[in-house]
């Protein structure tokens, strides 16, 4: 049975500081995510791109600094309108699709949706753990920093997005991919005790047993949020993001770890971040997205 799905562009680019990322959500859409949706047999709804009220700045030059984190006010802003979206999404009973857009978003999408749920469970697919906060972070960029956010550590600013102080506990979340973590994150990681696969487990596990071993991990969860981030992805194959780590994911077990997980029928929320088509050649990170995700909804290998 197809989904009603809720497709909600999230064209901030406030959590970090390359200009380019806003437009992914439109990148996207140009690759075909609408049509490749439908013809795997669900009911789209395209809600549009978020607008704050910010939005005139989305590229802006100038950052602005408060409590030692770059562009405070417009991620808040931006949060909350987008979790009042996502939100009202799950009250439909929609799969809300929020696409972006930096990876700071999942603070909005995920403040709406984890109220909804007991136990959500959360599989975060990246190349970085997003766990600082304005004291370990070492650039200021909130995009690193929204796991902690949503885990009740940081900022209460972010932390009280939505008015829902904790969103996700920290039994709930499994890292996959990861490549490059700060001193802080690492600390976080062994203190809130996360599962967490970096490339290293990737290459000695292989993406199926780690894809068995999260959902094992998972499994008295109540709903399944994924978010995807294209860094996770090598950059020999993924150019248009904003932040490459060498030594990543390769398309082709990527599409195998999707159509594994849609077949398990456990996932009702996803994120797809940090397409930045300034940076892409021709628009193909964002046509390699869709084509990977479509196997998270139906497409098949065999």
């Amino acid at each position: 049975m197809g989904l009603e799905i809720d497709l909600i562009g999230a064209t901030t680019a406030f959590g970090q500081g390359k200009p380019g990322v806003s437009f992914g959500p439109d990148a996207l859409r140009m690759a075909g995510i609408v049509g490749m949706l439908s013809k795997n047999g669900h009911n789209v709804l395209d809600k549009g791109n978020v607008s704050g009220k910010y939005a005139h700045n989305f590229e802006k030059n100038d950052v602005s600094i408060t409590d030692d984190l770059k562009n405070l006010e417009e991620v808040l802003d931006y949060s909350e309108k987008l979790a009042k979206l996502t939100s009202n999404s799950i009250e439909n009973n929609h799969f809300p699709l929020t696409i972006g857009g930096d990876h700071s978003l999942a603070l909005g999408s995920l403040s709406g949706i984890a109220p909804h749920y007991k136990d959500l469970g959360v599989i975060w697919l990246d190349a970085h753990g997003d766990l600082n906060t304005a004291e370990t972070s070492p650039s200021g960029n909130i995009h690193g920093m929204i796991l902690a956010q949503l885990l009740g550590i940081g900022n209460d600013k972010l932390t009280s997005i939505n008015g829902y102080q904790t969103k996700l506990k920290a039994e709930n979340i499994v890292l996959i991919g990861v490549r490059d973590l700060d001193d802080g994150e690492k600390e976080l990681i062994k203190e809130k005790n996360i599962l967490t696969f970096s490339m290293s487990d990737v290459r000695e596990l292989g993406l199926n047993e780690v894809l068995r071993r999260t959902l094992k991990h998972l499994e008295h969860t109540d709903g399944l949020h994924l978010s995807f981030d294209v860094d996770s992805i090598d950059p020999m194959e993924v150019k248009g993001t904003g932040t490459k780590v060498p030594g990543g994911l390769f398309t082709s077990e990527v599409i195998m770890f999707m159509e594994e997980l849609s077949k398990k029928d456990k996932l009702t929320s996803m994120d797809l971040v940090e397409v930045n088509p300034l940076l892409d050649d021709q628009n193909k990170t964002a046509e390699t997205a869709v084509w990977i995700t479509e196997y998270l909804f139906g497409k098949r290998t065999r």
